[in-house]
């Protein structure tokens, strides 16, 4: 079992994350966007085994919380979610910083996949969009 913070803005792909990696036995936190996921790495002290957070949000973004979380806490695994290819390019630049980038909408399965893969250290499998879509 996997400590795992989640900040995402969107209701329904929060919860949806929230049940699915509960399910699978894995202890979460929710936030509703980048700030309240910052200070709550930092009430824990960084002790989460994964940090899946959207890209898009409200008060600070996934880009900035990538850059902040991994200042602060360089060993946590950052999986970002999106569902705009312009954020995902945005997220290039964090290769040293983040795991992977999953493309919204996302399968339960692709989900599970990635953060599976994740959490076990396994590299990344590199897909295009239109690749993720496909599978969605």
């Amino acid at each position: 079992m996997a400590r795992i913070l989640i900040a995402e803005d969107d209701d329904n792909v929060r919860t949806f994350v929230l049940r699915a990696l509960e399910i699978a036995g894995h202890d979460v936190t929710a936030a509703e966007d980048g700030g309240l996921a910052a200070e709550i790495l930092l009430e824990e002290q960084g002790r989460f085994d994964l940090l899946v957070s959207d890209i898009k949000m409200p008060v600070m973004d996934g880009i900035e919380l990538a850059l902040t979380v991994g200042a602060q806490y360089p060993d946590l695994t950052i999986l970002l979610m999106t569902g705009f290819a312009d954020q995902r390019e945005r997220a290039h630049g964090l290769d040293a910083l983040i795991y992977d980038v999953i493309a919204k909408p996302f399968t339960l399965d692709a989900l599970m996949g990635k953060v599976d893969d994740a959490l076990a250290g396994r590299p990344p499998q590199i897909l295009s969009l239109a690749a993720q879509a496909r599978m969605a």
